[in-house]
């Protein structure tokens, strides 16, 4: 939901009816109404209607201009007819959009044509969902803070169509280790943490995305700043919010990003992992649960991160269930190859505090009652690909079970976890992330009991079947690195 920051500093929360998006399509002369929503796999999906057939109705019984059976994950062509719901709360004016043709933005809920109902497979249904269960365990919210890292490039291109002939892809970048020189500054691989500009060519483009976000959409920003990788590594800190909220918050900026990057002549990517032998972008996840007020993760008496027990058993169930998680907060072929040791990515199973080898960890920049909101966790496995409306309650899931079950979240590990031999590792119990989708599929069809009360057997059942697809697509198809190594065998 959008903030306003009121004349003394202070963060308003804006409540919008449909009436009062009514008001702002007048006021503001808009034409069209662009209507969000996201598939199951988590791309991001719209439909455009005429502003003059916006009214009350649409906001109270929906707009019918879906087929589902073309959206992926949704249903089959012989259940297709659905409804559009508009949430005005997410309503905003785009200002990037043309006088001429001048737009407006709402996230809309989906349903079942004909007064069925919500279509359970509504990824934003279930993150609703989520927050409904979260009450049933006790708590009244849970915050979330998820960092996204990503990469903008001045051009890519590939080609796969020719598998007999060549394969192949090429990227861009002033900034990169291979640019030619001459004009710039190219960052060295794994070096490209916080330089100043000019060598960081991209804190503008940042400024006008985070200027954006907050000034239009309502979506408050802590910080910027260059990533590890070279050639054009960023990341964008957005202040936490409840899950809901949070997950349309992600999609807003990626929506945002790569618009920003697209009217400068450059294109942005949430892939993790699109440069070899360099650092990949993730999307750690901050999250704590809150009662009456106060976060529950808080205990001032803890001498080692000033942890509480429920936040004790809540990294526990993500630890617990880890592996099974893998392929929901990392559901690409292409995760698995930042899922990978040197690369500052978790994949060893484990819990620190300072440690970011351990793919649960702590944070604990500041100490005592004075910084007790700021006690969360952090679970360091997702990346950008994940869809936010799946992996929040997924995360939310498996730290309920914990929280359940009283899953024992053992002894943490401040060593660096790349550097221990198999066999201390295996003394200290640590397990490692699926190697592959494929593997992660497995996983998650073995320990999904956890997750049926939040995603449903349906959602769960589809993104196995995706990942098995995904797997099967990449590693049936040689490689043209193969040939190096296997050509004169």
């Amino acid at each position: 939901m959008p903030f306003s920051i009121d004349s003394e500093g202070k963060i308003q929360t804006i409540k919008r009816t449909g009436q009062d998006i009514l008001e702002t399509i007048k006021k503001e002369k808009l034409i069209f109404v662009d209507l969000h929503f996201t598939d199951v796999p988590g791309k991001l999906q719209h439909t455009t209607v005429p502003a003059r057939t916006i009214d009350t109705t649409s906001f109270e019984t929906g707009i019918p201009k879906l087929d589902g059976s073309s959206i992926r994950g949704f249903t089959s062509i012989s259940e297709s007819d659905m409804i559009l719901k508009p949430d005005p709360s997410t309503f905003v004016v785009i200002p990037w959009s043309n006088e001429d043709h001048k737009y407006g933005r709402v996230f809309c809920d989906v349903f079942w044509g004909f007064g069925q109902g919500r279509l359970s497979r509504d990824p934003r249904g279930v993150a609703q969902r989520a927050e409904a269960h979260l009450k049933s365990f006790g708590f009244d919210i849970s915050y979330w803070g998820p960092e996204l890292e990503f990469f903008v490039f001045d051009k890519v291109t590939w080609d796969t169509s020719t598998p007999y002939k060549s394969q192949g892809y090429s990227i861009e970048s002033e900034e990169a280790a291979w640019a030619p020189t001459g004009t710039s500054y190219p960052i060295r691989f794994k070096e490209g943490y916080f330089p100043a500009p000019p060598q960081d060519t991209l804190m503008d483009l940042r400024n006008e995305v985070v200027k954006l976000l907050e000034q239009n959409f309502g979506i408050l920003c802590d910080a910027h700043h260059h990533e590890v990788s070279t050639a054009g590594q960023g990341e964008i800190n957005m202040r936490y919010d409840s899950l809901t909220n949070m997950a349309d918050n992600v999609q807003t900026l990626k929506y945002v990003v790569k618009n920003v990057a697209h009217q400068r002549g450059k294109v942005a990517t949430f892939m993790p992992k699109p440069i070899f032998m360099d650092n990949a972008s993730g999307m750690h996840v901050h999250q704590s649960l809150w009662k009456d007020g106060t976060n529950t993760f808080y205990d001032p008496d803890d001498q080692y991160a000033e942890l509480s027990q429920i936040g004790r058993y809540y990294g526990g169930g993500l630890m617990e269930h880890s592996r099974a998680l893998a392929c929901i907060i990392a559901p690409t072929t292409n995760s698995y190859k930042r899922l990978v040791p040197g690369f500052e990515a978790p994949v060893y199973i484990a819990w620190s505090r300072r440690n970011r080898s351990a793919n649960v960890r702590v944070p604990i920049y500041e100490k005592g009652p004075a910084s007790s909101a700021a006690k969360r966790l952090e679970f360091r496995c997702p990346d950008p690909t994940a869809n936010p409306y799946l992996a929040f309650p997924a995360m939310l899931a498996a730290g309920l079970d914990g929280i359940k079950k009283k899953v024992d979240i053992g002894n943490p590990v401040d060593e660096n976890i790349y550097l221990l031999s198999p066999e201390r590792r295996g003394e200290l119990g640590i397990k490692e992330l699926p190697k592959d989708l494929g593997e992660a599929a497995d996983e998650l069809e073995s320990d999904q009991e956890f997750l049926k009360p939040l995603l449903g057997s349906d959602v769960i059942d589809i993104m196995i079947e995706n990942a098995r697809a995904q797997h099967l697509e990449v590693s049936m198809r040689p490689h043209p690195h193969e040939f190096y190594l296997y050509f004169d065998v």
